[in-house]
């Protein structure tokens, strides 16, 4: 909790790897309200792999969901305009990304890492 809000921080790959493994041990629905319950999900170092078929369904999925509900703050040591190639299907990725670009603000840091 911070200042009454509810705050969820995970790493990109550890949320598609649970997301991955709740689906093999049929726990989905629970994981993922795990994820869409929070207030503000930090999701670090996104990009750093490109996006199966099925992460690309899951992310699609969790943004869709929590758009208008809820806050996400994404970092990545990529730029924003190289997001999309990132998903496996780029017609499915222009949906979530439009909606996390809808009304976002975007820091870009330079400097040392």
């Amino acid at each position: 909790m911070c200042a009454g809000h509810s705050v969820l921080f995970t790493r990109a790959d550890a949320l598609l790897r649970d997301l991955s493994q709740a689906r093999a041990d049929h726990t989905l629905a629970k994981t993922f309200r795990a994820y869409l319950t929070p207030d503000l999900l930090i999701v670090d170092d996104f990009g750093l792999h490109r996006l199966t078929a099925q992460q690309s369904s899951d992310l699609y999925e969790l943004i869709i969901e929590r758009n208008r509900r809820s806050s996400f703050v994404v970092t990545s040591n990529r730029a924003v305009d190289e997001w999309l190639d990132l998903w496996d299907d780029p017609i499915l990725g222009n949906s979530p990304l439009d909606r996390l670009a809808n009304g976002a603000h975007q820091l870009v840091l330079d400097g040392p890492s």
